[in-house]
């Protein structure tokens, strides 16, 4: 059912504004691997120790997600917008300005907190906010964090990686612009009521969530692996090192473009089943990546089957679990670990196995994120009748 106007969480100005913090967030998280050699000329840093940046930034926001959900029954949806905005704001001009290598980790820590704060607070509203239409404006908010995620690198190349603090400074600036625009049309309401407990359902909530979590964090963890070691898998193949990149950039803009076209799919077929087609598709896409001939292409075939499953699964999870409060929190919290632990335990494997195994390690993730998906509607179904 199609909210009413008194009923709607976002104003069409606001729900713009939303969608801009979401390329800002993806704009912010795709700098700091462009700017790992200048960050090593400023500051003397080994390619570990450069690399701390993104990391502090991912343990943010984590933090940020579960300290905001751990809020945000006792403040007001204008304020966790407004206020995780403006820790982006602050972390990114620290990171810009930093004297010092702890000092600019401190701030990318700082901006992590707004970046989970702003992850988690949009996801959840939108997953609430626009009753049938959900999942769509979901896949709709979510395409743009791709906007930003490709627009980031790109910025970068442009300014040259020695003037990185300019781009951290944009986006500091687009930030605490939002802390304005981005919440003045959100309801103030405080969000979901506390979590409802009757008798019997822990067992059955705690089965549901999990199932949930696993899914995340799987599907998460195949993004990650994807975009993490299709370029050395396409180069150890046969391919060359440009032709690699330019198709890994590829799978990245599928992600995005996947997010726009399964918009009115949304409208006809049920998370449950939209979630399922996905599975199924970028296991056979992953695969088709052991055939040297197609692997690019395949790789962009999972970007595009991949795209929908973070923004449409949630829609699924608040209708399986509605008395289970923010359980969005706690997935999307680790969805983000899921894509930190990801590339470093796949390389672990790929050590073991060799580069040639990085299609069948992913198609074992793949498989075990449909089986999880099969499980669930097992679950949700049994649950609902």
């Amino acid at each position: 059912m199609k909210p009413s106007a008194a009923d709607r969480l976002f104003s069409r100005p606001a729900a713009v504004a939303s969608c801009v913090g979401f390329v800002l967030i993806g704009m912010l998280q795709a700098l700091y691997g462009p700017a790992i050699p200048g960050l090593r000329h400023e500051f003397g840093l080994s390619p570990s120790g450069a690399g701390l940046g993104l990391s502090l930034h991912f343990t943010g926001g984590v933090a940020g997600v579960l300290v905001f959900n751990a809020i945000h029954s006792r403040i007001s949806n204008r304020a966790l917008l407004a206020w995780s905005y403006g820790l982006m704001a602050a972390g990114g001009a620290g990171f810009a300005l930093a004297p010092g290598w702890p000092l600019a980790l401190a701030a990318a820590f700082l901006g992590g907190l707004g970046f989970g704060g702003i992850d988690y607070g949009l996801n959840q509203l939108f997953a609430a906010g626009f009753g049938d239409r959900s999942t769509a404006m979901l896949n709709v908010l979510n395409a743009h964090f791709g906007i930003g995620a490709v627009l980031g690198p790109a910025v970068v190349a442009w300014l040259g990686p020695d003037d990185y603090p300019y781009a951290f400074g944009a986006c500091a600036v687009l930030a605490a612009a939002l802390v304005f625009a981005g919440s003045s049309g959100v309801r103030t309401r405080v969000s979901d009521a506390p979590p409802v407990k009757t008798g019997g359902e822990g067992l059955g909530l705690s089965r549901v969530l999990v199932g949930f979590l696993v899914l995340y964090i799987l599907n998460v963890a195949v993004e990650a692996g994807v975009g993490g070691w299709e370029p050395t898998h396409l180069e150890t193949i046969g391919y060359t090192a440009t032709v690699a990149a330019s198709a890994t950039s590829v799978y990245w803009l599928m992600m995005t473009a996947g997010r726009f076209l399964v918009v009115p799919i949304t409208l006809r077929y049920s998370p449950e089943r939209i979630l399922a087609v996905c599975a199924a598709g970028m296991t056979v896409c992953l695969l088709l990546t052991l055939v040297k001939g197609v692997a690019p292409v395949a790789y962009a075939g999972v970007g595009l089957f991949i795209a929908p499953v973070f923004p449409t699964g949630l829609p699924w999870l608040n209708k399986a679990l509605p008395q289970a409060g923010r359980a969005g929190a706690w997935v999307i919290a680790a969805s983000m670990i899921g894509g930190v632990a990801a590339p470093p335990l796949l390389g672990v494997g790929i050590e073991a196995s060799g580069i040639h195994a990085v299609p069948w390690l992913l198609t074992v993730l793949s498989g075990a994120s449909l089986l999880a998906t099969a499980w669930l509607i097992r679950l949700t179904r049994r649950s609902a009748s």
